[in-house]
């Protein structure tokens, strides 16, 4: 682990326990996979926003990347320590947080967002349903190939950003299933796993255009993998050919999906599972009863409808 990763979660936790009660303000850290990420930093939005309204303390914490698996556990156990209200956390791995999140709920109440973990202790989980979020990207994607081909059917691959990571896995089931169940025509001929690095997801397209040169689709299951995937079309110009649907988006891909070289991007609602997360975690502090489930919500959008009200609010969310 980063000696750096120590230090600061060290800090945050003497950040939590300082402040805690200060001006009768709870506290209620969020915890995310990632804190340079564009997804997370609108969660970070969403909750500050929460912080503000409620007039709660809200650390904004997590590890130096999705890989982190060790840091964003350690960055949990010392928020714990803090003795907060609640702890809202998107957890980075669904096997290896189940038993860090177990022991959380111990103490306090846990608010579960965006990727599920091993562990039924959760008080209140607020996610995209992710495998019917998988599906809605199989349906646009097939679209897409039938727009431009004449029908649904030829070649097409997935791009899975992380091994063993809950909301991912969802996803990819919901697109298998979909394509299997409505899109005899669509063929499932490249299932690729990266290691969480946008440089790979832009090798691992780049082979798929060298290997399979009449491939029609591609499914990218996270916004880092789209990043690599959606400059290996662009370069290589094939973003008429192929037809690449993703999770999430930043400016970048907002820019592939007005040029064409992205065909259409799944959006989740991470401002308001910041913002809802930080509002469940303080009705959980006072005993109140929360839904155990709370779907966010999937929207596919395209260049055809991406100026409308709701997809461009997705596309573009408070800051």
């Amino acid at each position: 682990m980063k000696t750096s990763l120590i230090a600061a979660a060290l800090l945050s936790a003497a950040a939590l326990s300082l402040p805690a009660h200060a001006a009768d303000k709870p506290t209620i850290p969020v915890i995310v996979k990632d804190t340079t990420s564009p997804y997370w930093q609108i969660v970070f939005a969403g909750a500050r926003q929460a912080a503000k309204d409620l007039n709660v303390n809200v650390p904004e914490l997590g590890a130096q990347s999705e890989s982190d698996i060790n840091g964003q556990i350690t960055v949990l156990e010392n928020a714990v320590a803090g003795k907060p209200a609640a702890v809202v956390i998107a957890p980075t791995q669904f096997k290896a947080l189940g038993a860090p999140i177990d022991e959380a709920a111990k103490s306090v109440p846990i608010i579960g967002i965006d990727s599920s973990a091993d562990s039924k202790a959760f008080t209140s989980f607020l996610t995209t349903d992710n495998e019917k979020g998988g599906r809605i990207a199989a349906d646009g994607m097939a679209e897409a190939i039938k727009a431009k081909y004449g029908k649904a059917e030829g070649k097409v691959a997935l791009i899975t950003h992380l091994p063993g990571v809950g909301s991912l896995e969802a996803r990819n089931k919901g697109y298998k299933e979909e394509l299997a169940e409505k899109y005899p025509g669509l063929q499932l001929v490249a299932d690729k796993v990266s290691d969480g690095n946008a440089t790979t997801g832009l090798n691992i397209m780049t082979d798929l255009i060298t290997a399979i040169p009449d491939l029609r689709g591609v499914f990218a299951d996270n916004l880092i993998q789209c990043e690599g995937a959606s400059q290996a079309i662009a370069e290589n110009k094939k973003g008429d050919a192929i037809k690449l649907v993703c999770f999430d988006a930043d400016d970048k891909l907002v820019g592939y999906l007005k040029d064409g070289t992205i065909a259409g991007l799944l959006l989740q609602d991470p401002y308001r599972m910041g913002y809802d997360g930080v509002k469940s975690g303080l009705a959980a502090s006072k005993g109140e009863k929360l839904p155990a489930n709370v779907d966010t919500g999937a929207n596919l959008v395209t260049k055809a409808n991406m100026d409308n009200d709701k997809e461009h609010k997705l596309l573009f969310p408070p800051k």
